[in-house]
């Protein structure tokens, strides 16, 4: 009697495509940041995460907070961006722009970080990796915003 065997397809025994990771890892990377500023931005109006005690928090952190909250209209104004954005990387609507609108944000988390409470620099370094790599996978829309002459 004869032994069958098995042939597979060639295509089941491959390694996945790099380009293939590379469009599953920027739609994880979206997700996440967007349900990151979602979640956050959220946190603003609702705050639903409970807040450490001021007492331990850092000088400086304790005044930038103080005095956007004093102004009336500057941290709902950031609270409001990145819920906005959130959504936006979450529908995948608009994300290059979402990602424009993000950068200072994002910007202004890791100057906080840097200088004021270093403790969350390693956060703040991971959501400048995410931006900058969805920022490169859509790397096609900027380039008229990135030309020399209108």
């Amino acid at each position: 009697m004869e032994a069958t065997t098995t042939v597979l397809a060639p295509s089941t025994l491959e390694a996945p495509r790099p380009r293939a990771m590379a469009r599953h890892a920027a739609t994880g990377a979206r997700v996440l940041l967007g349900l990151v500023f979602f979640a956050f931005g959220l946190d603003g109006f609702l705050h639903f995460v409970p807040q450490p005690d001021p007492s331990t928090m850092p000088a400086g952190s304790v005044a930038l907070v103080g005095a956007l909250v004093a102004s009336g209209y500057m941290l709902p104004l950031i609270k409001g961006t990145e819920v906005v954005v959130g959504a936006l990387l979450l529908a995948n609507r608009f994300v290059p722009l979402a990602l424009v609108l993000l950068a200072p944000v994002i910007v202004n988390i890791v100057l906080f970080h840097a200088f004021l409470a270093p403790a969350g620099i390693g956060m703040a370094i991971v959501l400048v990796a995410l931006q900058l790599g969805l920022a490169w996978t859509h790397r096609r829309a900027y380039r008229p915003l990135l030309t020399p002459r209108a």
